[in-house]
């Protein structure tokens, strides 16, 4: 290959990182590697470096250019209500259920959840759109043990390594996806204002009513609630019947911040055939299985996407120079820079442990761990991003750069599957009610004691404020210092010990400092490496 021209006419490029080409993504991440041991290696160093290789950064470029098309009506003016996307979506997302994204979990081999925790963070960091409708087809599996009629039609074809996009009946399918249609204009989060209706039709279930988030809406079916006669019931509309397209309208496409490869739309069922999924009146209970699922998901998506930051800025500090040295050897983007490389492992350390609960069957430190989990790294995701934007200056914030990208998805996990509110709610009434959580909680602070200082002083004082909860006016707080305090339980005796040190060290001791980048005191050498090759 040619290589571009650096000698121009008015000036020499000079001073520019090279562009970097193929990446290893699980070979280059020792923190990944650290923390994944518990999966799939082989299938994951596989596909950590066909992730990486360049022609699917330009790939996830194509996917989010054109953006998804709404299109409602052929040329005669009978209705479609489909949604077009770019090859490039398609080929991405085949990518990752070929892979095993949506599958692991559900396979019946050690570390499958890890597996597919690990799958997240890689995609996160590569195309994270596409993350949703595969993310959502792993989430809906559990729930669908509600009914074994249900679960034998459709878990063959969710757990299917392969992708078929094509508008056909699930019966004409070996492989299918799910998504999930909940929201309602007027609840939002509070899932008992559901007004959308279920009426019985014959052996079937008629819906009649409005969602105002639909992720994904040409799956081939989709979880969602509907008030039945015995109360707020779960059911499974499927996209397309045997024999004509059941009565899902698409009423527009939600123009997003971020997330631009993937449609979110707003969607009317008329109608529309449902099959019941679980008890009458047992709704929220029934979903919440599936919830519980992609609330991992939203736990292991920011990690992915800091990392993908960081990585991008450790590239240009170690290509760059300024002031007469390289920015990677500049006191204060080195202390920069490993602060956030703090906040990067720790958010990393918590999700995986979170997935290796989901393997072990530990439902109680499942539970409290994936809220705890998805609130602080859902947090410190669009600083740790913003941050990483900045020390790169001018070029981070230009599209040429994956900066951008990333800022705009940032956000994002924190609102999806509960905002950082409902999160913290749902933290106390967990610690509240569910005895198995609290000692599942209890075991694992515990087990931080007596290797690193400062630890013990800080499990010490906290001891009592994280077993009697808070008021509801202080539950943000309440989770963050028990989130903090058990990313540090994690990191300890699995993190190198500078990691583990510098992490209590600065976010445990009292301090005023608060702000991403300013807490890093120490020689930042050993943090550094965690970043792996620049």
């Amino acid at each position: 290959m040619i290589p571009p021209t650096d000698r121009l006419e008015t000036h020499e490029v000079t001073n520019q990182p090279p562009v970097r080409g193929d990446v290893d993504l699980w070979a280059r991440d020792p923190v990944l590697r650290t923390y994944a041991g518990g999966g799939d290696g082989a299938t994951l160093a596989r596909h950590g470096a066909e992730l990486g290789r360049a022609v699917w950064a330009e790939t996830a470029r194509e996917a989010e250019r054109p953006g998804p098309e709404l299109r409602l009506f052929d040329a005669g003016g009978r209705r479609l209500d489909e949604i077009a996307y770019s090859d490039a979506y398609h080929r991405l997302i085949a990518l990752g259920l070929g892979a095993g994204y949506a599958a692991s979990g559900w396979e019946g081999r050690a570390g499958g959840h890890v597996t597919h925790a690990a799958m997240v963070y890689l995609h996160s960091q590569v195309e994270p759109g596409t993350c949703c409708p595969m993310t959502m087809t792993y989430a809906a599996v559990p729930a669908l043990a509600a009914d074994p009629g249900l679960e034998a039609l459709w878990r063959p074809r969710l757990t299917a390594r392969a992708y078929d996009p094509a508008v056909a009946p699930l019966e004409d399918k070996a492989a299918a996806t799910m998504g999930m249609a909940m929201t309602e204009k007027q609840g939002g989060s509070d899932l008992r204002a559901t007004a959308t209706r279920a009426e019985r039709h014959g052996h079937a279930w008629r819906l009649t009513g409005h969602k105002w988030f639909c992720s994904a809406p040409m799956s081939d079916g989709f979880l969602t609630l509907a008030q039945a006669p015995g109360g707020l019931t779960c059911f499974v509309v499927p996209r397309w019947l045997p024999d004509r397209r059941n009565a899902v309208r698409l009423m527009r496409l939600k123009d997003k911040l971020g997330n631009r490869a993937n449609a979110s739309a707003e969607i009317e069922f008329a109608g529309a055939e449902a099959a019941r999924l679980g008890s009458e009146g047992d709704g929220i209970r029934t979903i919440l299985t599936m919830v519980h699922h992609t609330r991992l998901d939203t736990a292991m998506a920011p990690a992915g996407l800091m990392r993908a930051a960081l990585d991008a800025a450790w590239h240009w500090c170690r290509g760059r120079r300024a002031f007469g040295a390289p920015l990677a050897d500049q006191p204060l983007m080195r202390a920069v820079l490993a602060d956030l490389v703090l906040d990067w492992e720790g958010a990393t350390a918590l999700g995986f442990a979170v997935a290796g609960a989901f393997d072990a069957g530990n439902r109680g430190f499942a539970r409290i761990g994936v809220a705890l989990a998805k609130f602080l790294a859902n947090a410190m995701c669009p600083p740790v991003v913003g941050s990483a934007m900045e020390a790169m200056g001018g070029i981070g914030y230009v599209a040429d750069t994956p900066l951008p990208m990333l800022w705009r998805e940032a956000p994002l996990n924190g609102i999806w599957e509960g905002s950082g509110n409902v999160i913290c709610l749902d933290i106390l009434r967990t610690l509240a009610r569910d005895a198995a959580a609290v000692e599942a909680l209890a075991a694992a602070l515990e087990a931080g004691r007596g290797a690193v200082a400062g630890y013990d002083a800080a499990l010490a004082a906290h001891r009592d404020r994280w077993r009697q909860g808070a008021e509801p006016g202080q539950a943000r707080r309440h989770a963050e210092e028990t989130a903090t305090l058990l990313t540090a339980a994690t990191l300890i005796g699995r993190a190198p010990a500078a990691v583990a040190e510098a992490y209590v060290s600065s976010r445990l001791a009292p301090s005023l400092c608060r702000l991403p980048g300013s807490r890093f005191s120490g020689d930042p050498a050993q943090v550094l490496a965690r970043l792996g090759p620049g």
